[in-house]
């Protein structure tokens, strides 16, 4: 789910208020309050009993959960926040609690659909609470690295429930056995959790850099600020805690009704609108790529054609929302990373994917590829630099497909941009020097920088195809009308 846009005037008119009228030492709480009723606001309606009330909580929880195994106990500035991590530990419960309370009340403004029992959910909130502690003490002798391991692993895996349609499918089967209602018509929509993709990359980004040390000491307050941060928790862009907390903590510091913020927070939301909402909604009403138009097209130009504007209609889409997401944040103090930076003009696959989707790219980068390619090098005997790149490019890429969904046509494509990116990567290690000397022909760089570009868009292109299409076979057909066989 991204914003609509009476989603975006609430963010802009609250902004607007919060600069205005809210005093400067109040800005890191107003922040965190409003990510956590924000979990509830965006959160889809559902079909199971409860569960929209149900997995905000969970994403609430386990947030605080995972910053109990990531705190640094010993350490005089983590000592120095217990007043604060108690007072806000407090205040998300109370949150947490008073919205199943209004299950008794008659609202016109709902954040959630009939929540469960105040009650239960006090004893389910102790009861949670309990178990991570307990786990925690329980595992103690074996180290803090190992516990986060294990944790990392139960992220994990939650992620491939959610994300392989038949897991996702019995879970939800469960559910509704579990509940009383009609186990026929479970499907993986009834366990759309909102931005659970982003919130479990964040979270495996703070376990792991715990492991290695270079996770700085956080508050819980500032912890779960910036796991649910409500302008990027639907889509992005995916933040560091390092980058993000130095943003958090100068708030204070920042003017209230700042013109310049201001109006470059609305410049970027408006530039947004306009991607999301005319280019990329236009395209989506028949002119691009999808299961119905692709059965339609009755010529080779026709169906290119719906190619290219799925294309366009991705990137505006996607690029559109990430403007907006930065937007809102810029007009609340926050600068989030960019996601963008003219992919389509790059000239190699791995231009672009330095350039698409940037905060996932680097993520995959630094806690995928540099890991992997760290541990193949150490193996003896020792394998070939070449199968070491070959193997770590296609993991990354796997990765970034898989993440996307758990299905046969994420993983061709993750497989399809993998083995581009090694395809390159032996190309340019072989006319690095070649190229190198097209500094002194001005025309034939230019000439070869137009050939790179066609290449690489065709290739980034045609590789959409897995991407917009959930069916194998469906995909098959299309390439085959696009070589002309209609």
């Amino acid at each position: 789910m991204t914003f609509d846009l009476e989603t975006i005037l609430v963010f802009c008119i609250g902004a607007l208020a919060y600069s205005a009228l809210l005093p400067r030492i109040w800005r890191g709480w107003a922040l965190l309050i409003g990510s956590v009723l924000a979990v509830y606001w965006l959160q889809p309606a559902l079909r199971l009993p409860f569960a929209d009330y149900a997995l905000p909580t969970a994403t609430i929880t386990l947030t605080i959960a995972i910053w109990w195994f990531t705190r640094k106990p010993a350490d005089e500035t983590q000592q120095a926040t217990i007043r604060e991590d108690a007072i806000t530990l407090g205040l998300v419960t109370v949150i947490m609690i008073g919205i199943a309370a209004t299950r008794w009340v008659d609202l016109d403004f709902e954040l959630t659909s009939r929540p469960p029992n105040p009650f239960h959910v006090t004893l389910t909130l102790i009861g949670v609470g309990a178990a991570v502690i307990g786990t925690s003490l329980g595992l103690r002798g074996i180290g803090q690295k190992r516990q986060i391991t294990g944790v990392i692993l139960l992220i994990v895996g939650a992620f491939i429930i959610l994300k392989t349609e038949s897991l996702a499918t019995e879970a939800a089967r469960f559910w509704r056995e579990e509940t009383g209602r009609n186990a026929a018509l479970a499907s993986p929509a009834d366990l759309a959790w909102l931005g659970y993709s982003y919130v479990a990359f964040r979270l495996i980004h703070t376990l792991r850099d715990r492991q290695t040390g270079r996770l700085p000491v956080l508050s819980l307050r500032e912890f779960v600020t910036y796991v649910i941060f409500f302008p990027s928790i639907t889509a992005g862009p995916i933040d560091r805690a390092e980058r993000f907390v130095k943003d958090y903590r100068a708030l204070p510091e920042k003017l209230g009704l700042d013109p310049a913020r201001i109006t470059e927070g609305l410049t970027r939301i408006g530039v947004g609108i306009f991607k999301k909402f005319i280019i990329a909604d236009t395209l989506a009403q028949g002119a691009s790529l999808d299961m119905a138009t692709a059965t339609q097209a009755d010529s080779t130009v026709g169906l290119w054609l719906l190619l290219y504007g799925y294309a366009l209609r991705l990137f505006f889409d996607f690029s559109g929302y990430s403007d907006i997401a930065i937007g809102v944040a810029i007009l609340f103090g926050i600068k989030l990373p960019e996601n963008f930076n003219r992919p389509y003009l790059k000239t190699n696959i791995t231009a672009f994917w330095q350039s698409w989707h940037i905060t996932l790219s680097n993520w995959v980068r630094f806690y995928v590829f540099t890991p992997l390619s760290r541990f193949l090098l150490t193996r003896k005997p020792k394998p070939s630099p070449t199968l070491v790149v070959l193997s770590s490019q296609m993991s990354t890429m796997i990765v970034i497909g898989l993440w996307h969904g758990v299905t046969v046509n994420f993983l061709i494509w993750g497989i399809w941009h993998g083995v581009g990116l090694f395809i390159h990567k032996q190309w340019s290690d072989r006319t690095r020097a070649w190229f190198r000397g097209l500094n002194d022909k001005p025309a034939q760089k230019r000439a070869w920088s137009i050939v790179g570009w066609f290449i690489t868009f065709q290739f980034v292109v045609l590789g959409w195809v897995w991407f917009a299409l959930p069916d194998f076979d469906q995909s098959l057909d299309v390439f085959r009308g696009l070589m002309g066989g209609l």
